[in-house]
């Protein structure tokens, strides 16, 4: 008859209480800094209403002057107002009978046209179509001006034109598709560079979606996205440091003041009770002499608030801290015979959220704005990185080339990740420099190759490890899922999931290097090496046995949702 060892009669009682603390991700090596939390409105990010339009349906916007020009799709005009109060000042007639997309040269007002699939060129002081040509594009959809060049979005891509004939410089893909498959995105807006920043950005309101996107003109990387305020975003236009949004549904202008955006957002609490079970069991014919079971003891922060301390069947025998400052619970047991087995359960009420960060490229400090215990802790090498391998530093070369931007240079080793290797679970944690070599593996394996790269250029980076909600909200995970934060100045630890943003979609890499959604309860952060933990996350077991035994771990978790969660709330940025 099996039976399981009482590991109470062998355990010491708890010297001191696990204290829970309320942290956010900030600038700390071993542990991270409590930060002030302020509501934000329902929709998550600060929008304000700047004044109702007088339009049917409201289309493309472009800043003149003094004037904010709007498309009229259902008047078939363009509209001058008034920005600060929307009065209509002026009304031309549009040049055809179907006009989305609207910009500003300092000369003339360009328009697309999707009906005759044609661009023209408006000038408003003599109310005189000057130039006209052929769309490059079947589906004209926004249009924007970067100083030289139209910006054109058809769907699925954003293509550089020329103002002269429409001839494409160039194309990127749009942020809200995947593949071929396109969407609308009818507003779009240039912002010119800050000083010592990249080269401009564009915005794109994608009212199919019902969301707004930073994107990079180099090469269409999603910088930043969220939820646009209304139904139907239908034009967009940068004035005095506002990104102002034209609702053809709710028929009103909103603004959004770009340095007033939260550093991290998170919405949609989901109500949770975790049940995280570690068991060592003994099949014999030998005795394991010794076992001890380390539990990761999970913190609060952005993704997850806590009801109440952990709880620990049985209690552990001490609290440990490793060099990372991860706090462990061991348990300990001796002797254990044939069918003993040394069985931990960790219980942890929560609430888990959506979280969103807000990263300004141009506003993240450079390596050397990264705190000195942060670099010289979390840019070390590691026995899974080998950062002087020839391999991690050809890897380093061809990603980052002469780029010096922190975030662009993380997001280029992601991309560069993500096109040398395909997921696939293959048992075993390889060193880095095979992984990348042989192009394929796991979660951890993704992480260890993208941490490597990292420390290799000085960045700093570590990994944290999870256990996840899988399918519903009652479910069991005993798979789990690991991912890597990197440290912007400025802004702290933020995810840069290379593996889950393996896709051909600009939104789900995007996704991936700014967000998470509400399935994860965070247990583990390290970057390796542990002396508690080692390369595992979640818990990790030693055992020592007395001749020969065949000995089994189980370790999973259970997901049992039991509480209500609401609300919405907003981070600001820690130091």
């Amino acid at each position: 008859m099996m039976r399981a060892l009482d590991p109470h009669r062998r355990l010491r009682p708890l010297l001191a209480a696990a204290a829970l603390v309320v942290v956010v991700a900030a600038a700390a090596a071993a542990s991270t800094l409590l930060a002030t939390t302020v509501p934000e409105p329902a929709d998550g990010e600060p929008w304000g209403v700047a004044f109702p339009v007088a339009a049917e349906r409201a289309g493309g916007m472009a800043v003149a002057g003094s004037r904010l020009w709007l498309v009229d799709r259902g008047s078939r005009e363009l509209l001058a107002l008034d920005p600060e109060t929307g009065e209509v000042r002026e009304r031309l007639p549009a040049p055809g009978p179907w006009p989305e997309g609207l910009a500003w040269d300092g000369k003339l007002l360009w328009v697309a046209d999707s009906e005759e699939k044609k661009i023209y060129g408006v000038n408003p002081q003599s109310r005189l179509v000057e130039q006209r040509f052929d769309s490059p594009v079947d589906t004209p959809q926004g249009l924007a001006w970067d100083g030289e060049n139209l910006w054109l979005a058809d769907g699925t891509k954003l293509h550089r034109i020329s103002s002269d004939d429409g001839t494409t410089i160039v194309s990127v893909p749009a942020p809200g598709s995947g593949g071929d498959r396109g969407t609308e995105m009818l507003g779009l807006a240039w912002q010119a560079p800050a000083r010592g920043g990249a080269d401009g950005w564009l915005w794109v309101a994608d009212r199919t979606k019902d969301k707004v996107y930073r994107v990079s003109p180099e090469d269409g990387t999603i910088v930043d996205m969220f939820p646009s305020p209304g139904p139907y975003p239908a034009g967009a236009a940068i004035l005095d440091g506002r990104l102002l949004l034209a609702d053809r549904d709710r028929q009103r202008v909103d603004a959004l003041e770009l340095g007033a955006l939260p550093t991290v957002v998170r919405t949609d609490p989901r109500a949770e009770t975790v049940t995280f079970v570690h068991e060592v069991y003994n099949f014999g014919p030998g005795t394991v002499r010794s076992v001890d079971i380390y539990v990761a003891v999970p913190e609060e922060r952005e993704n997850q608030t806590f009801a109440g301390e952990p709880r620990f069947d049985p209690e552990p025998a001490e609290l440990v801290t490793d060099r990372w400052g991860q706090r462990s619970a061991r348990f300990h047991a001796a002797d254990l015979g044939p069918n003993e087995s040394l069985r931990v359960t960790m219980t942890v009420e929560l609430s888990t959220w959506s979280v969103r960060w807000h990263v300004d490229p141009d506003r993240v400090g450079g390596l050397s704005a990264v705190p000195s215990d942060i670099r010289g802790r979390y840019t070390k090498d590691g026995s899974k990185f080998r950062i002087d391998d020839p391999v991690i530093r050809d890897a380093v070369d061809a990603a980052l080339g002469d780029e010096r931007n922190l975030y662009r240079m993380v997001r280029r080793i992601a991309r560069y990740v993500q096109d040398h290797m395909f997921y696939e679970l293959s048992g075993g944690w390889n060193v880095a420099p095979a992984v990348l070599t042989r192009g394929n593996g796991s979660c951890s394996e993704y992480t260890f190759v993208f941490l490597a790269m990292c420390h290799a250029a000085g960045i700093p980076a570590r990994y944290v490890g999870s256990i996840v909600v899988r399918g519903d909200d009652a479910s069991t995970d005993n798979v789990f899922h690991r991912w890597p934060e990197v440290y912007y100045p400025g802004y702290g630890w933020v995810p840069a999931d290379a593996q889950a943003g393996d896709s051909l979609s600009p939104e789900k890499q995007a996704d991936a290097m700014m967000a998470l959604p509400n399935k994860f309860l965070i247990t583990t952060q390290g970057a390796g090496d542990s002396e508690h933990l080692g390369w595992n996350y979640n818990s990790n077991a030693f055992w020592t046995c007395d001749g020969y035994c065949k000995v089994a771990e189980r370790v999973w978790g259970d997901w049992s949702p039991d509480r209500d969660g609401e609300g919405v709330e907003s981070i600001a940025a820690g130091e």
